[in-house]
C-alpha cells in the first residue's frame, strides 16, 4: 500500500513540472513584440564660428581665424597647435641718412658757446691788465690766472713777461690796445703755424686710416662717430672700426652713429680681439673703396694685457695694410693737468699727431689748449663745443682766442 502510494506521488509532481513548462512556454508567445529603436533625432549643424567664439571654425577659415585673434586662442579653439605660414616679412626700414652740417666756419659759429665758458679768463687778463699800476702784484695775479684756466707753468711764465715787456715799452693803457696785445700773445702760443688738417688722404690703393685713443669717459666713442659727420659733411665716404670691444654697448653706439649718415661699421663679438676687428675694417675700405676708415679703440681692458700693449699690437696690425695716417688722441677738457698726464702715457705707445679736446665749452680752463699742444709738440685740431651731433669744430686758433677774450 506504501508503495502505492509513492508511486502516486511521483507521478503527480512530475504531472505540475510538465504543466509549469507548458505554461510558461504559453506567456512567452503571448507578450508583446519589442518595439523597434526610435530613429536619433537630427539637429541642424551649428552656425558657423565667428571669431573670438569658443567652436573651432571650419579649416577653410582656420587660417583667416588664426590671423585675426590670437595665437593662442586660436590653438585652444582648434584642438592643438596650428600650423601657419609664416607672413612674408616686410624689409627693413632702412634709417634716415642725415645731412650733417658743413665744417667750415663750424668753429666761428660757435663761438658764442665757446666763449660763455671761456669769458671769465679773457675778463679777468683785461681786467687786471686795464689797471692804472701794473704792479708786481698785479702780474702775479695775472700769472695765478693763466695757470688756474691750466696754460701750464712754463707757457704763463712766458706769456707773462713777453705782456710785461711790451706794456712798459708801448706805455699801452687803453682797454683796446691791452686786447690786443694779449689776442697776438695767445696766438703766439697756439702756434697758428701748425698744420690742424686730419690726415685722410690714403694711397691709391688703400684708404686713410685714422685709430682714436684714449680713456674711457672722455667722449672717445661720440667723437669718433661724430668725426665720422665731419669727414661725410666734406664729401668722403667712410667705415667704421669697432675695436672698442671691452665697453658694453661701445659698438652698438658707434654703429648708430655710423647709421645716420651711411658709414658702415665693423664690428666682431663682445669681448673680442681688438686688433683683429681693426684689421678687418681695414680690409672692408679697401674692398670697398672707402676713402677713410676710422677706428676706435678700448680705453681700457678686462684682461691682463695691458691697455697700451694692446694699442700697440692694434696699430701693427693695421699698418700690414698700410701706413696709419692720423692718431687722434682724445682728451676731456675739464681733467685739466690730469689729461697731460693722460697724454704722455698714450704717446709713449703711439705716435700721437693730433689732439681732440671734448668738452671744451663746459670748462673755464681753456687752456688746456696751450699746455696739451706744449707738452706733446702736436697740435690741437679738433674740439667738442657740446651734446650735439655737429659739435665737433676743426680748431681755429684765431676763433679760439676771439672767443676767449670778446670783442
Amino acid at each position: 500500500m506504501e508503495i502505492v502510494i509513492l508511486v502516486v506521488l511521483i507521478a503527480l509532481v512530475a504531472v505540475g513540472a510538465i504543466s509549469g513548462l507548458v505554461v510558461g512556454s504559453r506567456r512567452k508567445k503571448q507578450l508583446p513584440p519589442a518595439s523597434p529603436p526610435s530613429a536619433p533625432t537630427i539637429t541642424a549643424p551649428p552656425a558657423e564660428p565667428q571669431v573670438g567664439e569658443d567652436a573651432a571654425p571650419p579649416r577653410d577659415e582656420a587660417r583667416r581665424t588664426v590671423e585675426e585673434v590670437d595665437l593662442p586662442d586660436a590653438e585652444t579653439a582648434l584642438g592643438g597647435p596650428v600650423a601657419v605660414e609664416d607672413p612674408v616679412a616686410a624689409p627693413p626700414v632702412a634709417p634716415e641718412i642725415e645731412i650733417p652740417e658743413p665744417t667750415a666756419g663750424r668753429l666761428v659759429r660757435l663761438r658764442a658757446r665757446l666763449a660763455r665758458s671761456q669769458n671769465a679768463l679773457g675778463k679777468g687778463l683785461l681786467t687786471l691788465l686795464s689797471r692804472e699800476h701794473l704792479d708786481d702784484d698785479t702780474w702775479e695775479a695775472i700769472e695765478d690766472t693763466l695757470i688756474t684756466a691750466d696754460v701750464g707753468v712754463a707757457p704763463t711764465q712766458e706769456l707773462v713777461e713777453r705782456l710785461r715787456e711790451r706794456v712798459r715799452v708801448l706805455g699801452t693803457r687803453t682797454t683796446d690796445d691791452l686786447r690786443m696785445l694779449l689776442r697776438e700773445e695767445l696766438l703766439r702760443l697756439l702756434d697758428p703755424e701748425m698744420d690742424r688738417t686730419v690726415k685722410t688722404e690714403g694711397g691709391e690703393e688703400t684708404p686713410g686710416v685714422v685709430m682714436v685713443v684714449g680713456v674711457n669717459g672722455t667722449g672717445k666713442t661720440t667723437t669718433t662717430g661724430k668725426l665720422a659727420r665731419v669727414l661725410v659733411a666734406d664729401g668722403r665716404s667712410v667705415v667704421l672700426g669697432a675695436a672698442d670691444t671691452f665697453r658694453a654697448a661701445a659698438a652698438d653706439q658707434l654703429q648708430t652713429w655710423g647709421e645716420r649718415v651711411g658709414a658702415r661699421t665693423v664690428r666682431g663679438p663682445e669681448g673680442g680681439d681688438p686688433a683683429s676687428v681693426a684689421f678687418d675694417a681695414v680690409k672692408e675700405g679697401i674692398a670697398e673703396g672707402a676713402d677713410v676708415v676710422l677706428i676706435d679703440t678700448a680705453g681700457r681692458l678686462h684682461t691682463k694685457t695691458g691697455l697700451m700693449d694692446e694699442l700697440g699690437k692694434v696699430k701693427r696690425v693695421v699698418e700690414k695694410h698700410g701706413p696709419l695716417d692720423e692718431v687722434l688722441l682724445v682728451l676731456d677738457a675739464t681733467t685739466g693737468q690730469n689729461g697731460l698726464v693722460q697724454a704722455r702715457v698714450f704717446a709713449e705707445v703711439v705716435e700721437i699727431t693730433g689732439i681732440v679736446l671734448t668738452k671744451l665749452d663746459g670748462t673755464a680752463k681753456g687752456g688746456i689748449v696751450i699746455a696739451v699742444q706744449r707738452e706733446l709738440g702736436v697740435p690741437v685740431k679738433l674740439v667738442g663745443l657740446g651734446e650735439g651731433a655737429d659739435d665737433l669744430a676743426p680748431f681755429e686758433p684765431e676763433a679760439f682766442v676771439d672767443a676767449l677774450i670778446g670783442d
